[in-house]
Protein backbone atom coordinates (compact mmCIF):
# COMPACT_ATOMS: atom_id res chain seq x y z
CA UNK A 1 0.00 0.00 0.00
CA UNK A 2 1.33 3.46 -0.95
CA UNK A 3 -0.08 6.96 -1.22
CA UNK A 4 -0.08 9.79 -3.70
CA UNK A 5 0.32 12.83 -1.42
CA UNK A 6 -0.79 16.28 -2.58
CA UNK A 7 0.06 19.14 -0.22
CA UNK A 8 -0.94 22.82 -0.44
CA UNK A 9 -1.93 22.54 -4.08
CA UNK A 10 -2.52 25.96 -5.65
CA UNK A 11 -2.69 26.41 -9.41
CA UNK A 12 -3.96 28.95 -11.93
CA UNK A 13 -3.45 29.37 -15.66
CA UNK A 14 -1.82 32.73 -16.56
CA UNK A 15 -4.24 35.61 -16.21
CA UNK A 16 -7.01 33.44 -14.71
CA UNK A 17 -8.40 32.79 -11.23
CA UNK A 18 -7.13 29.87 -9.18
CA UNK A 19 -8.49 26.44 -10.05
CA UNK A 20 -7.03 24.99 -6.83
CA UNK A 21 -6.14 26.92 -3.67
CA UNK A 22 -4.19 25.29 -0.83
CA UNK A 23 -5.71 21.84 -1.30
CA UNK A 24 -4.17 18.82 0.43
CA UNK A 25 -5.18 15.18 0.04
CA UNK A 26 -3.82 11.61 0.13
CA UNK A 27 -4.88 9.00 -2.45
CA UNK A 28 -4.20 5.29 -1.99
CA UNK A 29 -2.67 3.80 -5.13
CA UNK A 30 -4.79 0.65 -4.73
CA UNK A 31 -8.05 2.56 -5.16
CA UNK A 32 -10.21 2.48 -8.26
CA UNK A 33 -10.78 6.22 -8.03
CA UNK A 34 -13.42 8.14 -9.97
CA UNK A 35 -12.54 11.81 -10.61
CA UNK A 36 -15.63 13.95 -11.13
CA UNK A 37 -16.76 17.57 -11.15
CA UNK A 38 -18.21 20.24 -13.40
CA UNK A 39 -16.58 20.94 -16.76
CA UNK A 40 -13.83 23.52 -16.40
CA UNK A 41 -13.21 22.74 -12.73
CA UNK A 42 -9.81 21.16 -13.39
CA UNK A 43 -10.15 17.38 -13.75
CA UNK A 44 -7.74 17.05 -16.67
CA UNK A 45 -5.60 19.80 -15.11
CA UNK A 46 -5.23 17.66 -11.98
CA UNK A 47 -4.09 14.68 -14.08
CA UNK A 48 -1.53 16.92 -15.80
CA UNK A 49 -0.30 18.16 -12.41
CA UNK A 50 0.16 14.56 -11.28
CA UNK A 51 2.18 13.81 -14.42
CA UNK A 52 4.34 16.90 -13.97
CA UNK A 53 3.13 18.47 -17.22
CA UNK A 54 1.91 21.39 -15.11
CA UNK A 55 3.25 22.70 -11.82
CA UNK A 56 1.53 24.34 -8.88
CA UNK A 57 2.89 27.37 -7.05
CA UNK A 58 6.02 27.38 -4.90
CA UNK A 59 4.17 25.95 -1.86
CA UNK A 60 2.76 22.97 -3.77
CA UNK A 61 4.25 19.50 -3.32
CA UNK A 62 3.12 16.30 -5.03
CA UNK A 63 4.71 13.04 -3.92
CA UNK A 64 3.95 9.91 -5.94
CA UNK A 65 5.63 6.50 -5.54
CA UNK A 66 4.31 5.38 -8.97
CA UNK A 67 4.91 6.10 -12.65
CA UNK A 68 1.84 7.58 -14.31
CA UNK A 69 0.53 6.59 -17.73
CA UNK A 70 -2.23 8.51 -19.48
CA UNK A 71 -5.24 7.60 -21.62
CA UNK A 72 -5.90 8.51 -24.39
CA UNK A 73 -2.34 8.16 -25.64
CA UNK A 74 -1.12 10.26 -28.55
CA UNK A 75 -1.14 8.16 -31.72
CA UNK A 76 1.88 9.06 -33.89
CA UNK A 77 0.33 8.03 -37.21
CA UNK A 78 -3.22 6.75 -37.48
CA UNK A 79 -2.47 5.30 -40.95
CA UNK A 80 -0.17 2.68 -39.38
CA UNK A 81 -1.42 -0.79 -38.60
CA UNK A 82 -2.65 -1.03 -35.02
CA UNK A 83 0.25 -3.29 -33.96
CA UNK A 84 2.70 -0.66 -35.22
CA UNK A 85 0.87 2.00 -33.20
CA UNK A 86 1.16 -0.28 -30.16
CA UNK A 87 4.92 -0.65 -30.70
CA UNK A 88 5.30 3.12 -30.98
CA UNK A 89 3.50 4.03 -27.73
CA UNK A 90 4.45 1.29 -25.25
CA UNK A 91 7.34 -0.92 -24.21
CA UNK A 92 4.95 -3.74 -23.34
CA UNK A 93 5.10 -6.94 -25.35
CA UNK A 94 2.48 -7.52 -28.03
CA UNK A 95 1.28 -10.69 -26.29
CA UNK A 96 0.48 -8.62 -23.20
CA UNK A 97 -1.68 -6.30 -25.30
CA UNK A 98 -3.37 -9.32 -26.89
CA UNK A 99 -4.15 -10.64 -23.38
CA UNK A 100 -5.89 -7.38 -22.46
CA UNK A 101 -7.80 -7.26 -25.75
CA UNK A 102 -9.19 -10.71 -25.00
CA UNK A 103 -10.37 -9.50 -21.59
CA UNK A 104 -12.05 -6.57 -23.34
CA UNK A 105 -13.80 -8.87 -25.80
CA UNK A 106 -11.91 -7.56 -28.83
CA UNK A 107 -10.63 -9.85 -31.56
CA UNK A 108 -6.86 -9.85 -32.08
CA UNK A 109 -7.32 -9.16 -35.78
CA UNK A 110 -7.78 -5.46 -34.98
CA UNK A 111 -4.00 -5.38 -34.51
CA UNK A 112 -3.49 -6.06 -38.18
CA UNK A 113 -5.79 -3.36 -39.54
CA UNK A 114 -4.88 0.31 -40.06
CA UNK A 115 -5.62 2.15 -36.82
CA UNK A 116 -7.70 4.77 -38.64
CA UNK A 117 -10.10 2.06 -39.91
CA UNK A 118 -10.99 0.91 -36.40
CA UNK A 119 -14.28 2.13 -34.94
CA UNK A 120 -14.18 4.63 -32.09
CA UNK A 121 -15.01 1.83 -29.66
CA UNK A 122 -12.27 -0.42 -31.03
CA UNK A 123 -9.71 2.37 -30.80
CA UNK A 124 -10.73 3.06 -27.20
CA UNK A 125 -10.42 -0.58 -26.19
CA UNK A 126 -7.08 -0.99 -27.98
CA UNK A 127 -5.60 2.02 -26.17
CA UNK A 128 -6.96 0.76 -22.84
CA UNK A 129 -5.36 -2.63 -23.56
CA UNK A 130 -2.04 -0.88 -24.16
CA UNK A 131 -2.48 1.09 -20.93
CA UNK A 132 -3.01 -1.99 -18.77
CA UNK A 133 -0.50 -4.20 -20.56
CA UNK A 134 2.05 -2.34 -18.42
CA UNK A 135 1.01 -3.52 -14.97
CA UNK A 136 3.78 -1.59 -13.19
CA UNK A 137 2.38 1.87 -13.92
CA UNK A 138 -0.55 3.81 -12.48
CA UNK A 139 -3.16 4.60 -15.17
CA UNK A 140 -4.80 8.01 -15.47
CA UNK A 141 -7.87 7.47 -17.66
CA UNK A 142 -9.51 10.57 -19.16
CA UNK A 143 -13.05 10.08 -20.53
CA UNK A 144 -12.89 6.48 -21.82
CA UNK A 145 -16.65 6.32 -22.50
CA UNK A 146 -16.78 9.00 -25.22
CA UNK A 147 -16.87 6.56 -28.15
CA UNK A 148 -18.47 3.57 -26.43
CA UNK A 149 -22.04 2.39 -26.82
CA UNK A 150 -24.02 1.15 -23.83
CA UNK A 151 -22.74 -2.43 -24.14
CA UNK A 152 -19.17 -1.19 -24.61
CA UNK A 153 -19.38 1.00 -21.51
CA UNK A 154 -20.62 -1.89 -19.42
CA UNK A 155 -17.88 -4.15 -20.78
CA UNK A 156 -15.09 -1.62 -20.08
CA UNK A 157 -16.48 -0.90 -16.59
CA UNK A 158 -16.41 -4.63 -15.79
CA UNK A 159 -12.88 -4.86 -17.18
CA UNK A 160 -11.65 -1.97 -15.03
CA UNK A 161 -13.39 -3.22 -11.89
CA UNK A 162 -11.57 -6.54 -12.25
CA UNK A 163 -8.14 -4.93 -12.19
CA UNK A 164 -5.97 -5.46 -9.12
CA UNK A 165 -3.97 -2.31 -9.76
CA UNK A 166 -5.36 1.10 -8.91
CA UNK A 167 -6.21 3.89 -11.32
CA UNK A 168 -7.93 7.26 -11.62
CA UNK A 169 -10.73 7.54 -14.18
CA UNK A 170 -12.69 10.60 -15.36
CA UNK A 171 -16.20 10.03 -16.67
CA UNK A 172 -19.62 11.70 -16.68
CA UNK A 173 -21.50 8.39 -16.94
CA UNK A 174 -22.98 7.57 -13.52
CA UNK A 175 -23.59 3.89 -14.23
CA UNK A 176 -20.04 3.48 -15.53
CA UNK A 177 -18.55 5.15 -12.44
CA UNK A 178 -20.73 3.10 -10.10
CA UNK A 179 -19.48 -0.12 -11.70
CA UNK A 180 -15.82 0.81 -12.13
CA UNK A 181 -14.88 2.75 -8.97
CA UNK A 182 -14.67 2.24 -5.21
CA UNK A 183 -13.66 5.80 -4.22
CA UNK A 184 -14.68 9.18 -5.62
CA UNK A 185 -12.71 12.44 -5.73
CA UNK A 186 -14.89 15.39 -6.68
CA UNK A 187 -13.70 18.88 -7.55
CA UNK A 188 -16.36 21.10 -6.03
CA UNK A 189 -16.52 24.88 -6.08
CA UNK A 190 -14.20 25.47 -3.15
CA UNK A 191 -12.47 22.17 -2.44
CA UNK A 192 -11.46 18.59 -3.26
CA UNK A 193 -13.99 16.20 -1.71
CA UNK A 194 -13.05 12.54 -1.18
CA UNK A 195 -15.79 9.94 -0.70
CA UNK A 196 -15.33 6.29 0.19
CA UNK A 197 -17.51 4.56 -2.35
CA UNK A 198 -18.62 5.03 -5.95
CA UNK A 199 -20.42 7.98 -7.51
CA UNK A 200 -23.76 6.90 -6.08
CA UNK A 201 -22.22 7.03 -2.59
CA UNK A 202 -20.88 10.51 -3.32
CA UNK A 203 -24.30 11.72 -4.49
CA UNK A 204 -25.95 10.44 -1.33
CA UNK A 205 -23.29 12.06 0.85
CA UNK A 206 -23.56 15.31 -1.13
CA UNK A 207 -27.34 15.33 -0.77
CA UNK A 208 -27.02 15.02 3.02
CA UNK A 209 -24.31 17.70 3.04
CA UNK A 210 -26.39 20.01 0.85
CA UNK A 211 -29.41 19.63 3.15
CA UNK A 212 -27.25 20.55 6.12
CA UNK A 213 -25.72 23.47 4.23
CA UNK A 214 -29.15 24.69 3.11
CA UNK A 215 -30.34 24.96 6.70
CA UNK A 216 -27.05 26.60 7.69
CA UNK A 217 -27.42 29.09 4.83
CA UNK A 218 -30.94 29.97 5.92
CA UNK A 219 -29.69 30.62 9.45
CA UNK A 220 -26.72 32.60 8.13
CA UNK A 221 -29.02 34.84 6.11
CA UNK A 222 -31.18 35.45 9.19
CA UNK A 223 -28.08 36.24 11.24
CA UNK A 224 -26.76 38.61 8.58
CA UNK A 225 -30.10 40.42 8.40
CA UNK A 226 -30.24 40.76 12.20
CA UNK A 227 -26.64 41.96 12.37
CA UNK A 228 -27.20 44.54 9.65
CA UNK A 229 -30.27 45.89 11.46
CA UNK A 230 -28.32 46.09 14.72
CA UNK A 231 -25.40 47.74 12.93
CA UNK A 232 -27.72 50.47 11.62
CA UNK A 233 -28.97 51.11 15.16
CA UNK A 234 -25.45 51.20 16.57
CA UNK A 235 -24.32 53.65 13.92
CA UNK A 236 -27.25 55.89 14.79
CA UNK A 237 -26.28 55.60 18.48
CA UNK A 238 -22.68 56.49 17.62
CA UNK A 239 -23.84 59.55 15.76
CA UNK A 240 -26.10 60.66 18.63
CA UNK A 241 -23.27 60.07 21.12
CA UNK A 242 -21.01 62.33 19.10
CA UNK A 243 -23.75 64.97 19.00
CA UNK A 244 -24.36 64.65 22.77
CA UNK A 245 -20.66 65.11 23.42
CA UNK A 246 -20.64 68.53 21.79
CA UNK A 247 -24.02 69.40 23.28
CA UNK A 248 -22.76 68.66 26.79
CA UNK A 249 -19.61 70.63 26.13
CA UNK A 250 -21.77 73.58 25.08
CA UNK A 251 -23.84 73.35 28.28
CA UNK A 252 -20.72 73.44 30.45
CA UNK A 253 -18.76 76.05 28.52
CA UNK A 254 -19.22 78.46 31.44
CA UNK A 255 -18.13 75.81 33.97
CA UNK A 256 -14.73 74.57 34.97
CA UNK A 257 -12.23 73.15 32.51
CA UNK A 258 -12.19 69.92 34.54
CA UNK A 259 -15.90 69.38 34.03
CA UNK A 260 -15.57 69.83 30.27
CA UNK A 261 -12.59 67.47 30.12
CA UNK A 262 -14.33 64.72 32.11
CA UNK A 263 -17.44 64.89 29.94
CA UNK A 264 -15.34 64.89 26.77
CA UNK A 265 -13.28 61.91 27.92
CA UNK A 266 -16.41 59.97 28.88
CA UNK A 267 -18.05 60.76 25.55
CA UNK A 268 -14.89 59.72 23.71
CA UNK A 269 -14.83 56.38 25.54
CA UNK A 270 -18.49 55.75 24.68
CA UNK A 271 -17.78 56.75 21.11
CA UNK A 272 -14.81 54.38 20.82
CA UNK A 273 -16.86 51.56 22.33
CA UNK A 274 -19.55 52.14 19.73
CA UNK A 275 -16.95 52.21 16.93
CA UNK A 276 -15.37 48.96 18.18
CA UNK A 277 -18.79 47.30 18.27
CA UNK A 278 -19.51 48.49 14.73
CA UNK A 279 -16.17 47.12 13.54
CA UNK A 280 -16.81 43.71 15.15
CA UNK A 281 -20.29 43.53 13.65
CA UNK A 282 -19.07 44.50 10.18
CA UNK A 283 -16.38 41.84 10.44
CA UNK A 284 -18.93 39.22 11.52
CA UNK A 285 -21.27 40.17 8.66
CA UNK A 286 -18.41 39.91 6.14
CA UNK A 287 -17.38 36.53 7.58
CA UNK A 288 -20.91 35.13 7.39
CA UNK A 289 -21.44 36.47 3.86
CA UNK A 290 -18.21 34.76 2.76
CA UNK A 291 -19.63 31.44 3.98
CA UNK A 292 -22.60 31.87 1.66
CA UNK A 293 -20.25 31.59 -1.34
CA UNK A 294 -19.45 27.95 -0.55
CA UNK A 295 -22.88 26.78 -1.72
CA UNK A 296 -23.23 26.08 -5.44
CA UNK A 297 -26.60 26.63 -7.07
CA UNK A 298 -27.50 24.93 -10.36
CA UNK A 299 -30.19 27.02 -12.05
CA UNK A 300 -32.98 25.27 -13.97
CA UNK A 301 -33.01 25.46 -17.77
CA UNK A 302 -35.92 26.66 -19.91
CA UNK A 303 -37.43 24.63 -22.77
CA UNK A 304 -39.80 26.40 -25.19
CA UNK A 305 -42.04 23.37 -25.78
CA UNK A 306 -45.14 24.32 -27.78
CA UNK A 307 -47.36 21.24 -28.25
CA UNK A 308 -49.68 21.22 -31.23
CA UNK A 309 -52.84 19.30 -32.07
CA UNK A 310 -51.18 16.16 -33.49
CA UNK A 311 -51.65 13.01 -31.43
CA UNK A 312 -48.86 11.13 -33.24
CA UNK A 313 -45.86 13.15 -34.44
CA UNK A 314 -43.85 10.30 -35.95
CA UNK A 315 -44.71 6.80 -37.08
CA UNK A 316 -42.17 4.35 -38.53
CA UNK A 317 -43.53 1.19 -40.13
CA UNK A 318 -41.37 -1.82 -41.10
CA UNK A 319 -38.53 0.64 -41.47
CA UNK A 320 -34.94 -0.17 -42.29
CA UNK A 321 -32.09 1.70 -43.92
CA UNK A 322 -29.47 0.39 -46.32
CA UNK A 323 -26.24 1.58 -47.88
CA UNK A 324 -25.13 -0.02 -51.16
CA UNK A 325 -27.85 -2.61 -50.67
CA UNK A 326 -26.61 -3.66 -47.19
CA UNK A 327 -29.25 -3.09 -44.46
CA UNK A 328 -28.12 -1.53 -41.18
CA UNK A 329 -30.78 -2.94 -38.85
CA UNK A 330 -33.73 -5.27 -38.88
CA UNK A 331 -37.08 -3.68 -39.79
CA UNK A 332 -38.55 -1.71 -36.90
CA UNK A 333 -42.00 -0.27 -36.19
CA UNK A 334 -42.64 2.43 -33.59
CA UNK A 335 -44.39 5.74 -33.05
CA UNK A 336 -43.83 8.91 -31.05
CA UNK A 337 -47.01 10.30 -29.49
CA UNK A 338 -47.55 13.79 -28.15
CA UNK A 339 -45.94 14.13 -24.71
CA UNK A 340 -43.82 10.97 -25.11
CA UNK A 341 -40.06 10.57 -24.94
CA UNK A 342 -38.75 7.79 -27.20
CA UNK A 343 -35.11 6.64 -27.06
CA UNK A 344 -33.40 4.84 -29.93
CA UNK A 345 -30.80 2.45 -28.52
CA UNK A 346 -28.44 -0.12 -29.97
CA UNK A 347 -24.73 -0.81 -30.50
CA UNK A 348 -22.41 1.57 -32.33
CA UNK A 349 -22.82 1.29 -36.09
CA UNK A 350 -26.35 -0.12 -35.99
CA UNK A 351 -27.78 3.02 -37.61
CA UNK A 352 -29.29 5.19 -34.84
CA UNK A 353 -27.87 8.44 -36.20
CA UNK A 354 -28.64 7.32 -39.75
CA UNK A 355 -32.28 6.83 -38.74
CA UNK A 356 -32.32 10.32 -37.24
CA UNK A 357 -30.75 11.64 -40.47
CA UNK A 358 -33.44 9.96 -42.59
CA UNK A 359 -36.18 11.49 -40.42
CA UNK A 360 -34.56 14.93 -40.52
CA UNK A 361 -34.12 14.79 -44.29
CA UNK A 362 -37.85 14.22 -44.65
CA UNK A 363 -38.55 17.01 -42.14
CA UNK A 364 -36.30 19.37 -44.11
CA UNK A 365 -38.24 18.60 -47.28
CA UNK A 366 -41.43 19.65 -45.50
CA UNK A 367 -39.83 22.90 -44.30
CA UNK A 368 -40.47 22.22 -40.61
CA UNK A 369 -36.85 22.46 -39.44
CA UNK A 370 -35.98 26.13 -39.00
CA UNK A 371 -32.51 27.60 -39.38
CA UNK A 372 -30.46 24.40 -39.13
CA UNK A 373 -28.80 22.67 -42.07
CA UNK A 374 -29.95 19.11 -42.71
CA UNK A 375 -28.02 16.99 -45.19
CA UNK A 376 -29.92 14.83 -47.70
CA UNK A 377 -30.05 11.18 -46.67
CA UNK A 378 -27.63 9.23 -48.87
CA UNK A 379 -28.90 5.72 -48.18
CA UNK A 380 -31.96 3.74 -49.20
CA UNK A 381 -35.14 3.75 -47.11
CA UNK A 382 -37.34 0.65 -46.94
CA UNK A 383 -40.68 0.95 -45.17
CA UNK A 384 -42.44 4.15 -44.18
CA UNK A 385 -41.62 7.29 -42.23
CA UNK A 386 -44.82 9.19 -41.49
CA UNK A 387 -44.25 12.66 -40.01
CA UNK A 388 -46.81 15.15 -38.77
CA UNK A 389 -45.72 17.57 -41.46
CA UNK A 390 -46.95 20.81 -39.91
CA UNK A 391 -45.43 20.16 -36.47
CA UNK A 392 -42.41 22.37 -35.78
CA UNK A 393 -39.17 20.63 -34.82
CA UNK A 394 -35.97 21.54 -32.98
CA UNK A 395 -32.77 19.54 -33.26
CA UNK A 396 -29.62 18.69 -31.42
CA UNK A 397 -27.16 17.32 -33.99
CA UNK A 398 -23.81 15.62 -33.49
CA UNK A 399 -22.26 17.91 -36.13
CA UNK A 400 -23.24 21.57 -36.56
CA UNK A 401 -20.87 23.26 -39.05
CA UNK A 402 -23.48 25.95 -39.80
CA UNK A 403 -23.30 27.33 -36.24
CA UNK A 404 -21.04 30.29 -37.04
CA UNK A 405 -20.41 33.90 -36.12
CA UNK A 406 -21.29 35.91 -33.03
CA UNK A 407 -24.25 34.98 -30.86
CA UNK A 408 -26.49 38.01 -31.67
CA UNK A 409 -26.35 37.31 -35.42
CA UNK A 410 -26.69 33.56 -34.78
CA UNK A 411 -29.86 34.16 -32.75
CA UNK A 412 -31.27 36.45 -35.42
CA UNK A 413 -30.60 33.91 -38.19
CA UNK A 414 -32.26 31.14 -36.17
CA UNK A 415 -35.19 33.38 -35.14
CA UNK A 416 -34.35 32.88 -31.45
CA UNK A 417 -34.97 35.13 -28.49
CA UNK A 418 -31.41 36.31 -27.83
CA UNK A 419 -31.90 36.65 -24.07
CA UNK A 420 -33.38 33.14 -23.82
CA UNK A 421 -30.34 31.78 -25.66
CA UNK A 422 -27.90 33.59 -23.35
CA UNK A 423 -29.79 32.56 -20.21
CA UNK A 424 -29.60 28.87 -21.09
CA UNK A 425 -25.94 29.15 -22.09
CA UNK A 426 -25.07 30.80 -18.79
CA UNK A 427 -27.04 28.19 -16.83
CA UNK A 428 -25.15 25.46 -18.71
CA UNK A 429 -21.92 26.94 -17.34
CA UNK A 430 -20.70 29.02 -20.30
CA UNK A 431 -18.89 32.05 -18.92
CA UNK A 432 -20.22 35.47 -19.94
CA UNK A 433 -16.82 36.35 -21.42
CA UNK A 434 -17.37 33.59 -24.01
CA UNK A 435 -20.52 35.35 -25.27
CA UNK A 436 -18.30 37.71 -27.26
CA UNK A 437 -16.37 34.92 -28.99
CA UNK A 438 -17.36 33.64 -32.48
CA UNK A 439 -19.00 30.23 -32.18
CA UNK A 440 -16.39 28.59 -34.42
CA UNK A 441 -13.66 29.77 -32.00
CA UNK A 442 -15.33 28.31 -28.91
CA UNK A 443 -14.24 25.00 -27.39
CA UNK A 444 -15.97 21.81 -28.54
CA UNK A 445 -17.94 21.67 -25.30
CA UNK A 446 -19.05 25.30 -25.61
CA UNK A 447 -20.12 24.75 -29.23
CA UNK A 448 -22.20 21.76 -28.12
CA UNK A 449 -23.88 23.92 -25.49
CA UNK A 450 -24.72 26.54 -28.16
CA UNK A 451 -26.43 23.81 -30.21
CA UNK A 452 -28.30 22.57 -27.14
CA UNK A 453 -29.28 26.02 -25.85
CA UNK A 454 -30.50 27.02 -29.32
CA UNK A 455 -32.68 23.92 -29.53
CA UNK A 456 -34.19 24.63 -26.11
CA UNK A 457 -34.87 28.26 -27.07
CA UNK A 458 -36.72 27.15 -30.22
CA UNK A 459 -40.50 27.02 -29.97
CA UNK A 460 -41.20 23.47 -31.12
CA UNK A 461 -43.72 20.68 -30.85
CA UNK A 462 -41.16 17.91 -31.41
CA UNK A 463 -37.53 17.78 -30.22
CA UNK A 464 -35.14 15.42 -32.03
CA UNK A 465 -31.84 15.11 -30.15
CA UNK A 466 -28.91 12.98 -31.34
CA UNK A 467 -26.62 12.17 -28.35
CA UNK A 468 -27.32 15.37 -26.40
CA UNK A 469 -25.07 14.43 -23.45
CA UNK A 470 -21.78 14.58 -25.37
CA UNK A 471 -19.42 17.03 -23.57
CA UNK A 472 -21.87 17.58 -20.69
CA UNK A 473 -20.93 17.00 -17.06
CA UNK A 474 -23.29 15.30 -14.59
CA UNK A 475 -24.58 18.67 -13.35
CA UNK A 476 -25.58 19.67 -16.89
CA UNK A 477 -27.15 16.24 -17.33
CA UNK A 478 -29.20 16.80 -14.16
CA UNK A 479 -30.34 20.17 -15.55
CA UNK A 480 -31.54 18.51 -18.76
CA UNK A 481 -33.27 15.74 -16.84
CA UNK A 482 -35.00 18.27 -14.58
CA UNK A 483 -36.37 20.41 -17.42
CA UNK A 484 -37.54 17.35 -19.38
CA UNK A 485 -39.22 15.88 -16.31
CA UNK A 486 -40.94 19.22 -15.67
CA UNK A 487 -42.00 20.16 -19.20
CA UNK A 488 -42.60 16.61 -20.55
CA UNK A 489 -41.93 17.48 -24.21
CA UNK A 490 -42.42 15.22 -27.19
CA UNK A 491 -38.94 13.94 -27.93
CA UNK A 492 -37.00 11.42 -30.00
CA UNK A 493 -33.48 10.93 -28.63
CA UNK A 494 -30.43 8.73 -29.16
CA UNK A 495 -28.21 8.30 -26.12
CA UNK A 496 -25.89 5.69 -24.57
CA UNK A 497 -26.41 6.86 -20.98
CA UNK A 498 -28.92 4.53 -19.33
CA UNK A 499 -29.43 6.81 -16.33
CA UNK A 500 -30.60 9.62 -18.63
CA UNK A 501 -32.96 7.34 -20.55
CA UNK A 502 -34.51 6.04 -17.32
CA UNK A 503 -34.73 9.48 -15.71
CA UNK A 504 -36.68 11.07 -18.59
CA UNK A 505 -39.05 8.08 -18.62
CA UNK A 506 -38.32 7.28 -22.26
CA UNK A 507 -39.94 4.46 -24.18
CA UNK A 508 -37.06 2.39 -25.60
CA UNK A 509 -36.85 1.30 -29.24
CA UNK A 510 -33.94 -1.10 -29.78
CA UNK A 511 -32.30 -1.35 -33.18
CA UNK A 512 -30.87 -4.81 -33.94
CA UNK A 513 -28.14 -5.33 -36.53
CA UNK A 514 -29.43 -6.93 -39.71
Amino acid sequence: MSNIIITNLSFAYPGQDNIFTRQSIQLDTSWHLGLTGRNGRGKTTLLNLLQGKLRGDSNTTISAPVTFTYFPQAVPDAQLDAWQVVAAITDAELWQVQRELTLLGVSEDVLYRPFTTLSGGEQTKLLLAVLFADDHSFPLIDEPTNHLDRAGRKQVATYLAGKKQGYIVISHDRNFLDAATDHTLTIEKQQLVLTQGNFGAYEQAKQRRDQTEASEQAQLKKDIGRLKQTAVKKRAWSASTESDKWGDAHKFRSGSIGDKGAIGAQAARVMQKAKNLEHRMDKEITSKEALLKNVEHIDPLALDYTPDHHQVLLRATNLTLSFAGVPLFKPVTFEVKRGERVALVGPNGVGKSSLIAAILAQAAESGTVTGQSVAPFAGEITGEIDLAQSASRALVRQLYPDNLGFLPQFAETRHLNYQDLLNNLHKLGVERSVFNVPIEDMSAGQQKKVELAASMATAAAFYIWDEPLNYLDVFNQDQLIQVIQTVKPTMLVTEHDQHFIDAINAKVVTLVKA
